[in-house]
């Protein structure tokens, strides 16, 4: 049962960029399913590309790269919907390569805009409320990539890695450093329980690095009163901001993690929220299954909050 919402207002936007397959497209429709379908709009900024792949090729040239993108016409794009104006949207279809209908997308409460160059610039990054990077190990990240490439692009796995080998050079360029922009920097990370069973992504560790620029909950009696040891927070600092670090292993059992979740939902109960879907589901390319991850949905309930608080605080500015 997704989370009710009265009254409507200008939409309140979650940026979510990472480098290619680190998960944003799950990450993002597992928030969707919280929040209601029919309360969000999702964006993806890869539509924005200026040539399709066969072009690409002729020049040379990956999607990453700024150059290869309308980053003008994004951050436009932004600015009407963040004003609550429908926009006529590009598309680009993943599967062949090329461009089809323009779309037309109208804002709901809440808007969901991934990609790959969601916070290069500043005009950009000022339209979200809330904003993610997602950073997984890179060798996860690549593992992930010949899965859904292969699954559902029809690449072979020599293609894909060749094709990561000429990405690299704009992926540490233009990729990584937005993540210094972000307001939380999400990165999954192997445990011994996954390198056991390496096809098992619900035993995969998060660590969660919260910036000051949002107020996150408290977890700190939770954590406390947490007997298994699979919740960590320690105190940091990074570029001169001031960080917490909250660790969830993915072997932490159901009665800690679900501890940790009536912590969230003790917050999210004060912004107004009902009750939430189920979360924690992610792809599993090889069998087609839906697998469930705690880590992830703990990450999906956090993110949730903290769009929740943004409406409210947004509400009474009103």
């Amino acid at each position: 049962m997704a989370i009710s919402f009265t009254g409507m207002s200008r939409p309140i936007i979650l940026g979510i960029v990472g480098d290619s397959a680190a998960g944003k497209t799950t990450l993002s429709r597992g928030i969707a399913q919280i929040l209601g379908v029919e309360n969000v709009t999702l964006l993806c900024t890869d539509d924005y590309h200026r040539y399709n792949r066969k072009q690409r090729k002729e020049l040379a040239i990956t999607p990453l790269n700024p150059e290869c993108n309308y980053l003008d016409i994004m951050a436009q794009h932004l600015r009407l919907l963040r004003a609550g104006e429908a926009i006529l949207k590009p598309h680009y279809d993943h599967t062949s390569g090329d461009f089809g209908p323009p779309e037309y997308v109208v804002p709901h409460q809440y808007l969901i805009v991934e990609g790959l160059l969601g916070m290069y610039w500043q005009e950009m990054r000022t339209a979200y409320s809330v904003r993610v990077y997602l950073n997984p190990t890179e060798n996860l990240r690549r593992r992930w990539k010949v899965r859904r490439d292969m699954a559902n692009r029809g690449y072979t796995e020599e293609e894909v890695l060749r094709e990561l080998a000429i990405r690299e050079h704009d992926s540490e360029a233009y990729i990584r450093p937005q993540r210094h922009h972000a307001d939380v920097v999400v990165s999954f990370f192997p445990s011994e329980a996954y390198l056991a069973d390496p096809d098992g992504d619900a035993h995969l560790n998060v660590c969660l690095t919260l910036y000051g620029t949002l107020h996150h909950p408290d977890f700190s009696e939770v954590i406390a009163e947490d007997t298994s040891g699979c919740v960590r927070s320690t105190l940091g600092r990074e570029g001169g901001r001031a960080v917490e670090y909250l660790e969830i292993d993915g072997s932490i059992p159901d009665e800690p993690a679900r501890a940790l979740e009536r912590c969230i939902l003790d917050h999210l109960d004060a912004c107004g929220a009902a009750s939430l879907a189920d979360l924690g589901q992610y792809p599993d390319y090889q069998t087609r299954d839906e697998r469930h991850s705690h880590p992830l949905a703990l990450t999906q309930l956090l993110l949730v909050y903290h769009l929740l608080r943004a409406r409210q605080l947004d509400q009474i500015a009103v």
